[in-house]
């Protein structure tokens, strides 16, 4: 976790974990028949087990390996249907909350062309067409939907079933001539002028003012520079951020309200002209300088299409005036980002108008907590897993996925029966493998399947120092195997990738505030090993 200002400490503790849904148990006449709960073993949604006299119905697919402590008393994967012994209790009508219901969350952009009715054929479906998700198109025959924004993607080659990865699901055989596909330009709608944007700037204003900044090395050194006093000391200016870093990224944006995004610059910073002034001059080096949204308190609204549109048009008024790169996506459970929530599906869309206004320059990275990314692996529901759609909606725009590998304990991956320790040269070499070669939730049984990234795509994100986080520390030298088990099969541990990876992007940190605190220990020897790197 990422921390914001008001927290008392740079990173909260591990996460709660929450998973979403209930599932209605059917239950037998009498409960003794159900099977005591062991550890290390995989237990699908619905299935009931004893435990110290109690009867717990699974809420997810999932594995409760023996040294996370996991048991039936976790609310977070079981519920407690009653006493072990006599009858079952009676079955209960499903609990109202329910907090993931509709897979298909009615994304904000409603679909210009209304599905259409069972059995008549949708608009053609086009490839020069940007469709959003909820929108239903047509080919050969077949009534396609849309899963997420998409263009390019032929539905008859690019379908298939909830949680495939796929941008598009068959709504089956539909019959009639389809209507001509719509020709008018979709959601995005050119802007009416930004809305009452958070900055006067006009649009032609000094855009990122040294033209496209030049790219930084292969491998980068990425840092969170705090636009906030704590413990770590007080905002310093951007100037005094160590020549190492090759990515600043400035946190943090806060929530404007209906999908507003607003920056309120820290005096620390020297003033707006400064800094204004010394992202220009950090882009003419070649770093990149993005403004991240989001961190342990941030939240962003986004659940329809008014909000879309505010959002992008106070994002890219934010951009232009203080000439940032792009943006860092940082959002979590405070924010809503649970499996199947609309804000999800609207990141999706709203990210994608935002690289369209801005160019092909645009940086986009995010930073979730392992469990949104790999803890798919283990249960998929409620936050576990949950960015795996998200990753997969803006892979072509994505600069790199830096996912925080600290504050969550153990990562459990397909290349070990035991979960791999914070802070070791396994987990991150595991970690990394998960995010380039791809997986499939719960222990390989479905019902998503992640496709992998790029190698230059993905940096794994670790404390800088002991104080700027709970747990998760890794040690330079453990850093510098990992980076060379990775790019050159050098120097692994039990887990090693088939292939090397040349081309992996590099390291990010929480934080340069307390990197500088520390005296740089991190930076410098970080910097030295990516150096190093092929």
């Amino acid at each position: 976790m990422i921390s914001r200002p008001p927290s008392p400490q740079v990173s909260r503790a591990a996460s709660p974990w929450l998973l979403a849904g209930a599932l209605l148990l059917s239950q037998p006449a009498f409960a003794q028949s159900y099977a005591a709960w062991q550890p290390d073993t995989y237990y699908t949604a619905g299935t009931v087990v004893t435990y110290n006299g109690r009867l717990y119905r699974a809420l997810v697919n999932q594995t409760d390996y023996v040294s996370t402590g996991w048991n039936p008393t976790n609310a977070s994967l079981w519920t407690d249907v009653g006493a072990a012994s006599g009858p079952a209790p009676a079955p209960t009508p499903s609990p109202s909350p329910a907090p993931s219901p509709s897979p298909t969350p009615a994304p904000s952009p409603a679909p210009t062309p209304a599905p259409a009715p069972t059995g008549n054929c949708a608009p053609a479906w086009s490839s020069a067409t940007a469709y959003s998700g909820g929108q239903i198109a047509s080919k050969a025959s077949t009534n396609y939907k849309a899963n997420w924004w998409t263009q390019g993607n032929d539905p008859a080659t690019s379908s298939g079933p909830a949680g495939s990865g796929q941008p598009w699901t068959s709504q089956g055989a539909c019959g009639g001539a389809p209507s001509p596909a719509p020709t008018p330009a979709p959601t995005p709608a050119p802007t009416p002028a930004p809305t009452p944007a958070p900055t006067p700037a006009p649009t032609p204003a000094p855009s990122p003012s040294p033209a496209p900044s030049p790219s930084p090395g292969k491998h980068q050194l990425i840092g969170y520079w705090h636009n906030f006093t704590n413990p770590s000391g007080p905002t310093f200016p951007i100037s005094d951020v160590s020549a190492d870093y090759d990515v600043i990224v400035v946190a943090f944006a806060d929530d404007g309200g209906n999908g507003n995004i607003t920056f309120n610059l820290d005096g620390g910073s020297g003033g707006e002209a400064r800094f204004i002034a010394d992202i220009a001059a950090a882009r003419a080096k070649g770093k990149k300088v993005v403004l991240s949204f989001g961190g342990q308190n941030g939240t962003v609204t986004l659940t329809n299409a008014t909000q879309v549109a505010n959002f992008v048009n106070s994002v890219e008024a934010i951009l232009r005036k203080y000439g940032f790169d792009g943006i860092d996506i940082d959002l979590e459970s405070g924010a809503g980002v649970t499996q199947g929530a609309p804000v999800i599906t609207n990141l999706v869309t709203a990210v994608k108008q935002l690289k369209a206004r801005l160019g092909s320059g645009f940086y986009l990275s995010m930073a979730p907590e392992h469990p949104y990314v790999q803890g798919g692996y283990v249960a998929y529901g409620g936050i576990w897993g949950a960015y795996l759609p998200l990753i997969d909606g803006l892979r072509d725009e994505l600069t790199v996925l830096h996912v925080q590998y600290y504050n969550n304990g153990a990562l459990y991956t397909p290349y070990a029966t035991s979960g791999l320790a914070e802070g070791s040269t396994d987990l991150l070499v595991a970690a990394s493998r998960m995010l380039i070669e791809g997986f499939t939730t719960n222990n390989g049984s479905g019902p998503y399947v992640f496709r992998g990234l790029r190698p230059d795509q993905v940096a794994f994100g670790l404390p800088s120092g002991p104080s700027s986080a709970n747990s998760g520390l890794a040690s330079v030298a453990n850093i510098t195997a990992a980076l060379n088990c990775l790019t050159r099969l050098t120097q692994c541990g039990a887990i090693k990738p088939p292939v090397a990876y040349p081309t992996l992007r590099g390291v990010m940190t929480w934080s340069i505030n307390w990197d500088k605190k520390d005296g740089l220990a991190f930076s410098r020897g970080v910097r030295n090993a990516l150096n190093a790197l092929p």
